[in-house]
């Protein structure tokens, strides 16, 4: 798929957002709503049901913090009434693309102003000094859900009645989540939740639910971890008697296999204890290619590697 730069981008957005009429949401009547990762895509299916037209930007497997738009996603964007995307730039450079696009008559929500910055975790490493993976904590997903279903009733008032109860529903089926995965985290003894991962992913989960998370690489995978990084965090493991890693989908993982070559070198043993999904959800159509399935897929994964 061909990439091109984002000055094009914005470029291309500008002038044929200017000329766009409404002929293409008199298709059928529907807000034809763009978003970014695969985690928004699965809330906006959630939440708008058939009243709304989704198209996602990214599929399974892609890391947001390293994805270019394509001329296809150049179409799509041009296309919306309204395009969802994470923000704290999550997708990296394409943020300027959506700020920009904010001051024509192209709707952009970013997901994380639902959010107050106190409550975030700080990052001096990454470009909005906040990790970016807030949906790694259930109850910060519970409030972005009302308040992606509030964005949709202003821009489509005629519909209000099935946000509200497609929200309301998908916000019972969240709280059972999180009690869920509490039950299932209790069978693991406290000083067992030790989470070494590809990258700080899963920071918000750790606070979370109570475990010490190591990421090999920073917040953002643009950052590669080095031989020293490797050697540090293989002392750790020893030290911590760690039993598993894990590899995530939307990250090589050579660098968990280095990890581990790296343990196995001081005549110690860790396990890869399976791949977790992090910044992308499972195929579309499987259980992981829901946010709740990949949610449940992960913890399940994480204490049985763990126990």
């Amino acid at each position: 798929m061909k990439k091109i730069t984002y000055t094009i981008v914005v470029a291309v957005i500008l002038s044929l957002s200017a000329c766009k009429t409404d002929a293409k949401k008199a298709d059928n009547g529907k807000l034809n709503v763009v978003t970014t990762t695969t985690m928004i895509t699965d809330l906006l299916h959630n939440i708008g049901g058939d009243a709304i037209n989704v198209v996602g930007l990214m599929g399974s497997g892609v890391d947001p913090h390293l994805y270019k738009a394509s001329e296809g996603d150049v179409a799509k964007l041009v296309d919306s009434d309204v395009v969802f995307y994470g923000g704290l730039h999550l997708e990296g450079k394409l943020v300027e693309v959506f700020e920009k696009m904010e001051k024509t008559n192209k709707k952009t929500v970013a997901v994380s102003d639902a959010l107050d910055k106190k409550e975030l975790i700080g990052s001096e490493y990454f470009a909005s000094n906040y990790d970016p993976h807030i949906w790694f904590n259930v109850l910060f997903w519970k409030r972005i859900t009302t308040y992606v279903a509030n964005e949709l009733k202003k821009l489509d008032p005629k519909n209000t009645a099935i946000y509200e109860e497609n929200s309301k529903m998908y916000l019972e089926k969240l709280a059972k989540l999180d009690s869920d995965l509490r039950e299932t985290i209790s069978q693991l003894p406290e000083e067992k939740r030790v989470l070494v991962t590809a990258h700080d992913a899963f920071n918000y989960f750790g606070k979370s639910y109570g475990f010490n998370v190591v990421g090999l690489q920073g917040i953002s995978t643009a950052t590669e971890a080095g031989v020293q990084d490797v050697q540090e965090l293989s002392k750790f493991i020893i030290d911590n008697k760690v039993k598993a890693i894990f590899v995530e989908t939307s990250v090589p993982k050579r660098t968990i296999e280095a990890l581990q070559a790296s343990v196995q070198s001081k005549n110690q043993n860790v396990t890869i204890g399976g791949t977790l999904y992090s910044d992308a959800l499972g195929d579309k159509g499987t259980v992981e290619g829901t946010y709740i399935g990949m949610f449940r897929y992960n913890v399940t994964t994480i204490v049985a590697a763990l126990k």
